[in-house]
């Protein structure tokens, strides 16, 4: 994601936290746990998981324009040995106009 801004009252962010220490999981824990086991072939139990949500956020610098805005998660979990972090985006969700950024060298993935 990139730099988003609020200012105008546009957008919502919230998170949840799920602690499965000594609880029964969440189905949502479950689906998380499910898709790090598919996607990396690993056994993986949850110990702790946070979802982050952006609704409709604006991108830096904020207009009175909610037509382009961006939905997006990040879900941190770890089992307490290993931590993942998931970036899920809205099927559609991302209508920020990058080629309003200030950096042209834009670039995606991780380091």
């Amino acid at each position: 994601w990139d730099d988003a801004d609020f200012s105008q009252g546009i957008g919502t962010t919230w998170y949840q936290e799920y602690s499965t220490l000594t609880s029964t999981q969440d189905p949502f824990v479950h689906n998380v746990e499910a898709k790090i086991e598919k996607y990396l072939k690993t056994h993986y139990v949850a110990k702790w998981t946070l979802k982050v949500t952006w609704e409709k956020a604006p991108a830096y610098p904020s207009q009175q324009d909610d037509t382009q805005t961006n939905t997006y998660q990040a879900v941190l979990t770890t089992d307490g040995n290993r931590s993942f972090a998931l970036l899920l985006y809205q099927d559609g969700g991302m209508r920020w106009d990058y080629t309003e950024l200030a950096a042209d060298n834009v670039l995606i993935g991780f380091s």
